[in-house]
């Protein structure tokens, strides 16, 4: 196993155990984090924050990880499986729906950290899976 996928698998270990001081330590400080429907974040900051409001919004669990590794690039490919806790945003009222989709993201990685995450998932495929 390279650092890539070492950094990649390491990242979804910590995702999977809740453990978000665990994802922080995977990333660089300055890591870009590109959202899905959403914007560009700056900085291991920005992604606490966004993984804080995530955590509260959703319980998530990922398995059937592929991980795809090629020098600093990987990609991914997984199912997300979780339950959807409290009403995000404009997205329709949060009932405790449970949601299994398939997403999938890209990573590159340097000096065993991770730099940039990009995520992605069909929202009409989630929006569907909580019968909105």
């Amino acid at each position: 196993m390279n650092d890539t996928e070492r950094a990649i698998r390491a990242y979804f270990d910590a995702f999977n155990a809740h453990d978000l001081e665990g994802m922080l330590a995977t990333l660089s400080e300055g890591v870009v984090h590109e959202i899905n429907e959403g914007g560009t974040e700056v900085g291991r900051e920005a992604f606490r924050k966004f993984k804080t409001h995530m955590d509260t919004c959703y319980r998530e669990q990922i398995t059937d990880l592929v991980v795809f590794s090629n020098g600093t690039r990987g990609a991914v490919e997984f199912t997300c499986s979780g339950t959807y806790l409290s009403t995000d945003g404009s997205l329709p009222p949060a009932t405790g729906q449970t949601y299994s989709i398939p997403a999938a993201a890209f990573f590159e990685v340097k000096d065993g950290l991770i730099t940039r995450v990009t995520s992605y998932y069909n929202l009409r495929g989630w929006l569907a899976a909580i019968g909105a």
